[in-house]
């Protein structure tokens, strides 16, 4: 066992630009000083005098009619400089809220870091561990905001097949020994990552099943992969029963967890954490000292505020709440879809998340038929391209979010969408027409 608890050696894991990153001193006596003895004097960390500030109070009122006031020394904390790791009160919170929910084995070899959305932690990750060319495992299809931080890197992304329960741990097993066979003839490196967003998948509402996640676990472990958990959609799902995480399932130190309070709290808030084990969060740790130095302490001393205020119990009444409230828009969608598109498109009924995942029958590729024909009818959905592991294939697929726009804005786009589709279908047609005339000829 390595001095972590984990048998894992991390250093395979950590590329050669990451493993160059040294933790920057005044960075290291930032946190040694929020945690220092109340007598203690430092001279050492370069941060303005709050009274230099112009904010008297802070004052926040909620909707359910209670408030809060961030004034005094709590205000000086929130507009001040902190440890990178995270705002002390809060992150102790984080460790407790994470324990609670998941209850990692070996809990105590792992270690939480805020991050400014769990962009941010998902983008500093994928850097410490890929080189450039890199075979990388995703499902496809993905989100996209993941494909545009590998893009630089010139990846290999090997998209693993999906199906109503999650990546097909056939593909997987066949795509990493098709990998192992390349690599034992010289030709290329394994792959050390699988990126996931199990639970609500953006863009398919896909929630893995449990069984299914024990599976490709085993996987991962079997042929040494790490996996990076991105669970913005984790309290947005609509089954009966709150999804198991991989993190849970974790024994052997392989998951990167990203959990985010953007869906379910507010996204301009830029709240989230990154759990993983210690050696993995210390490297991210180094790069966000160097890039940011922390995240944001006033978003921070909000949440910290809010926990306090609520309690774990009202945190998870209101994911509750939100839960039920995209629910609702869903089915509504899915109404909408029945009546406007049945026997032109094919859809599964998401199981979380914001978004319905269309395949378009009759139709090889749906780009230009939304971005040239639908942007005319000022109808906007996303074409499937975006979000495949290679965006130059021809794709029948589209997204469509249920989150903000007005239910009668949704049933307005389904109607026009299935007029589109229904004038794409007689425009192939004609065009299928002339070149049999033109044959005939």
């Amino acid at each position: 066992m390595s001095r972590m608890g984990f048998a894992i050696d991390y250093s395979e894991f950590i590329s050669v630009r990451a493993g160059r990153r040294r933790p920057a001193l005044t960075r290291e006596l930032t946190k040694r000083q929020y945690g220092a003895p109340k007598e203690s004097i430092s001279l050492a960390e370069g941060m303005p005098n709050e009274v230099t500030f112009p904010f008297q109070a802070i004052n926040i009122l909620m909707k359910d009619g209670s408030s809060m006031t961030l004034q005094g020394s709590q205000l000086h904390s929130a507009l001040q400089y902190i440890p990178t790791q995270g705002y002390p009160p809060l992150l102790k919170k984080i460790k407790e809220f994470t324990q609670q929910i998941h209850s990692p084995p070996n809990w105590q070899d792992r270690e939480v870091i805020m991050t400014n959305g769990s962009q941010e932690g998902i983008s500093k990750t994928l850097e410490m561990v890929v080189e450039e060319g890199d075979p990388v495992l995703v499902q496809n299809p993905l989100y996209a905001g993941t494909e545009i931080i590998l893009k630089p890197f010139k990846p290999n992304l090997i998209g693993i097949e999906q199906d109503e329960l999650g990546i097909i741990p056939s593909k997987l097993i066949k795509a990493l020994e098709s990998c192992k066979a390349y690599t034992e003839e010289g030709g290329g490196r394994m792959p050390k990552v699988i990126y996931l967003n199990p639970t609500g998948s953006n863009p398919t509402g896909v929630t893995m099943s449990l069984e299914r996640r024990r599976e490709v676990y085993d996987i991962c472990c079997k042929y040494n992969i790490l996996i990076l958990e991105d669970d913005a959609y984790y309290f947005l799902h609509f089954l009966e029963e709150q999804p198991v995480s991989f993190l849970s399932l974790d024994v052997e130190g392989r998951v990167i967890r990203f959990d985010s309070m953007s869906k379910v709290l507010s996204s301009g808030l830029r709240l989230a954490w990154l759990t993983g084990p210690k050696q993995l969060v210390h490297n991210v740790e180094l790069h966000i000292q160097s890039a940011i130095l922390h995240s944001s302490t006033l978003s921070q001393v909000m949440l910290d505020n809010l926990i306090e205020l609520w309690g774990f119990n009202g945190l998870l009444s209101h994911f509750n709440y939100v839960r039920r409230y995209y629910q609702a828009r869903r089915d509504f969608t899915v109404a909408s879809m029945d009546k406007h598109l049945k026997g032109i498109c094919e859809w599964s009924v998401p199981t979380g998340g914001m978004f319905v995942w269309i395949k378009v029958r009759g139709v090889a590729d749906v780009y230009d038929m939304l971005m040239t024909r639908g942007l005319k009818k000022n109808i906007t959905f996303v074409p499937g391209h975006a979000f495949m592991a290679d965006p130059t294939e021809a794709c029948q697929y589209i997204r469509a979010s249920f989150s903000k726009a007005s239910l009668k804005q949704i049933d307005k786009a389904m109607q026009l969408l299935g007029e589109l589709i229904r004038e794409e279908h007689l425009l192939l047609r004609r065009k299928l027409d002339g070149l049999e005339n033109n044959i005939l000829r």
